[in-house]
């Protein structure tokens, strides 16, 4: 959990704040000074505004939620086609959201939604685009910006000034190393480096830190060894992934990987790191 809330504690409204009549406030919520609150917004039980915080558009906060000063959440979107269709955005429980945070609303031309889930962080000056859908347990660091359409899959870690084209996916547990331009999807547990993300390893850290016993770790790292191999080309990818797929299909963390890179992509995958790399995974854990 990323914030302890305290329950059970009386609605508080500052007085410099401007909260719409409509607006649907919960129970225990505070509002703090000069914060802007719109007609369609929801914020659940216990949703801290600390101050100079402005929610806009069909916007829906959840419980235990807590919102630093100076971000906005549920704006328009910065895309040319948006025409103030009443799309939506939402924020999970529990999620923490610092100083200077924006979080766009969807587009009628996409999803309709931005979601953001429970028990994540998105440190300060971060960026979230429309129709981005971040899972549970994200880590955003400062700078992070992406574009539209992203999709970043529960217990990912974005390290800081790192920027996300659209429609990329980040795979569930993955790691983006900081000031990293990734252009294409990182399959799950994958850990990138760069100026242009390159996959350098798995998320060893992670993975150890969750409980992968010795044998799953070596089972996963012949897993991905074969799959991206270290000296130069090893037959075809198709090949290769064939190969995974006989050998390690049963496994479920390699077959949640393979079925990752079986899923429609509009940006297919991130490239192999060719050189030594084989520090790169005491980054950002």
């Amino acid at each position: 959990m990323v914030h302890a809330v305290q329950e059970n504690r009386a609605t508080v409204i500052h007085p410099t704040a401007i909260v719409a009549p409509e607006a649907q406030i919960g129970r225990g919520v505070s509002i703090g000074p000069w914060c802007t609150v719109g007609p369609h917004v929801v914020i659940e039980d216990n949703a801290e505004l600390i101050s100079h915080v402005v929610v806009d558009g069909h916007t829906r906060l959840g419980a235990g939620s807590r919102y630093f000063p100076f971000c906005t959440i549920g704006m328009a979107p910065q895309d040319l086609k948006y025409k103030g269709e009443p799309t939506r955005c939402e924020v999970g429980a529990r999620t923490v959201v610092r100083e200077h945070v924006t979080i766009h609303r969807g587009t009628a031309s996409g999803s309709g939604l931005t979601h953001v889930g429970d028990d994540v962080l998105i440190m300060a000056n971060a960026h979230v685009a429309h129709d981005c859908w971040l899972g549970n347990r994200v880590i955003i660091v400062n700078n992070v910006v992406m574009g539209g359409h992203v999709v970043i899959d529960d217990d990912a870690r974005i390290m800081g000034s790192a920027a996300i084209h659209q429609f990329v996916r980040i795979g569930h547990a993955a790691l983006v190393g900081g000031v990293a331009g990734v252009e294409a999807d990182v399959i799950p547990y994958g850990s990138v480096l760069g100026n242009r993300a390159r996959l350098v390893s798995l998320h060893w850290i992670w993975l150890r830190r969750n409980g992968l016993q010795s044998a799953e770790i070596h089972r996963m790292r012949k897993a991905y060894f074969t799959l991206y191999p270290k000296v130069d080309e090893e037959g075809t990818f198709a090949t290769r992934l064939e190969a995974v797929r006989r050998d390690f299909g049963a496994d479920p963390r390699i077959k949640e990987i393979l079925a990752f890179i079986d899923a429609p992509s509009r940006r297919g995958l991130v490239r192999i790191a060719r050189g030594d790399y084989s520090t790169a995974e005491t980054e950002g854990a």
